[in-house]
């Protein structure tokens, strides 16, 4: 493959359907992650590296929450870095597809790194708010724990749905050829909440106790309502495929 210019056509033709993902993964993560993934190639990282150069950009942003007094420096800081390792994320499946270098090790890797970052940067502000933050009361300590519930049930039970879905799934007849389902706009914009890329925007107001107290809270009742609605959903589209065997 010859310019950088050819390596992002060739990665703009292998990208994963749009279906079911919000404004900011279609608009900003998914072509910042083309852009980092065409780099890569270029320098011959393999998506398993880029994924732990993700990994590296994420762990370092979420131990300077726990660790670090919080100041706008910092909040401008710690998005960086989460907002990179989003991108770096998107990254190593389009390299992965691009160079047929993916497998099962590299799949298992990438939700590894998915499952600890969304652990640790819940726990991150729970330590930040224990150490730093003058609350209002001591109940507030548990809003991170009530949002690293909501956020690592969300990621298990959407990850069994795909994969459960995949296995009962009845293979396409020899021959056939469904259309794609059109991309729904309106449901990328009411994804947008519950979409990682939007949630790390928060961490911009980190410089301000108060601010960045409530827009977090605000998030966390956001995502559960999501998780509320995506269970619902998912345990009906399951429920429909075994009526379907």
């Amino acid at each position: 493959m010859g310019s950088t210019g050819t390596v992002l056509r060739e990665l703009r033709g292998a990208q994963k359907t749009a279906k079911g993902v919000s404004l900011y993964s279609r608009y900003v993560n998914r072509p910042a992650g083309r852009v980092l993934a065409a780099g890569a190639y270029r320098i011959g990282l393999t998506p398993n590296q880029v994924t732990l150069v993700s990994a590296a950009c994420t762990f370092t942003a979420v131990a300077s929450v726990a660790l670090v007094r919080p100041s706008w420096g910092l909040a401008f800081a710690v998005y960086a870095g989460l907002a990179v390792g989003f991108a770096f994320d998107s990254a190593d499946g389009q390299l992965a597809r691009l160079t047929g270098r993916g497998g099962p090790d590299g799949e298992w890797l990438d939700h590894v790194v998915d499952c600890a970052k969304l652990i640790l940067v819940h726990t991150a502000v729970l330590i930040s708010f224990h150490r730093f933050a003058q609350l209002p009361g001591e109940g507030w300590l548990l809003l991170p724990l009530g949002f690293l519930f909501v956020a690592v049930l969300t990621f298990c039970a959407g990850l069994l749905r795909e994969q459960l879905g995949k296995a009962a799934a009845r293979p396409a007849p020899a021959g056939s050829a469904t259309a794609p389902a059109p991309v729904s706009r309106v449901r990328a914009v009411a994804l947008l909440p519950a979409d990682y890329g939007v949630f790390c925007l928060v961490f911009l107001l980190y410089g301000d106790e108060t601010a960045f107290r409530i827009g977090y809270a605000a998030l966390a009742v956001v995502h559960a309502l999501f998780l509320v609605a995506f269970l619902v959903k998912w345990f009906r589209e399951l429920k429909a495929l075994r009526a379907a065997d």
